[in-house]
């Protein structure tokens, strides 16, 4: 097997190892990257939610507490005014989801269902838990999703929601008596969730993965042509007239002619060496002919 051969097999081998190696780096890089965007994304759509719930609780609600004696005004509520703001959004951009998920609400649009309830479950199960996250396929593509628990820590909150009898005759008129009611006080009635598409983010990880990995092919391909010709010009091509003067003499070929190396690296030192050892040869072939 000649010398470049060899020293291409080896120079693919480690190219093929090492790219796989900083790809399988680089892909897993790309993909929290991708990740974490997405998840900021949920979490920016969620503290949104949570501070028009805010506003609704700390300053709306108290402006239509008159109107509210004759008739239930649903944008008095904070949990309606937060979901029909995400819902604008959600008109433009339909891959986006919120949703208070209650496992008993008084709006119907709001009772959980599927994989919803699983996850108001695991807010009930564990009080330390205060957000949770997770992916879940859609028709859409991949989807992320952030979830906080739903608490009851406003006791005005029971007003509406403890029993029948105690709700404003105007909600029970709106909504009926069969939902949204027995809820207690620091319960977990249900979580928030938004749900953000991560099929764009991971395209674009996908795009600059495959842009890194096609630069790395095109720069190791460069570098082994480059290295192959240094190769051939400094090493292959020396060793293989010295070689052929080799052979030449071995075969009584005095007339051959000498090797010109002005060199002082190893083919240098190598052609001084054949250099004497053909003078010696020649010496001693003339002392036999004598």
């Amino acid at each position: 097997m000649k010398l470049l051969v060899k020293f291409n097999l080896i120079f693919v081998s480690v190219v093929a190892v090492g790219v796989a190696v900083s790809g399988w780096i680089a892909r897993d890089l790309l993909q929290n990257t991708a990740r974490e965007e997405v998840l900021n994304s949920a979490r920016l759509l969620m503290e949104n939610a949570l501070a028009v719930r805010s506003y609704t609780s700390n300053q709306i609600a108290g402006l239509l507490e008159e109107q509210l004696q004759t008739k239930f005004l649903p944008q008095a509520v904070p949990s309606y005014s937060a979901t029909e703001v995400q819902n604008a959004l959600h008109s433009k951009y339909p891959a986006f989801a919120y949703k208070e998920a209650t496992l008993n609400p008084t709006n119907p649009r709001d009772r959980a269902d599927g994989w919803e309830v699983d996850i108001v479950q695991q807010f009930r199960n564990n009080a330390e838990l205060k957000e949770f996250s997770g992916t879940r396929d859609t028709p859409a593509g991949p989807s992320l999703y952030v979830s906080r628990p739903l608490r009851i820590t406003n006791a005005a909150c029971l007003r509406c929601h403890s029993s029948v009898e105690a709700a404003p005759k105007t909600l029970v008129d709106r909504y009926g008596p069969a939902n949204g009611f027995g809820w207690q006080f620091n319960e977990v009635v249900g979580a928030q969730i938004v749900s953000v598409p991560m099929a764009v983010p991971l395209a674009r990880a996908d795009r600059a993965f495959n842009v890194f990995i096609t630069a790395q092919l095109g720069i190791f391909a460069a570098v082994g042509v480059v290295l192959n010709l240094m190769i051939w010009w400094v090493v292959v091509r020396p060793v293989t007239r010295l070689s052929t003067l080799a052979d030449r003499v071995s075969q009584g070929d005095l007339e051959a002619p000498e090797f010109d190396a002005r060199s002082r690296d190893e083919i240098g030192v190598l052609a001084a060496s054949f250099a004497r050892m053909r003078a010696s040869v020649v010496q001693a072939m003339k002392m036999l002919e004598a």
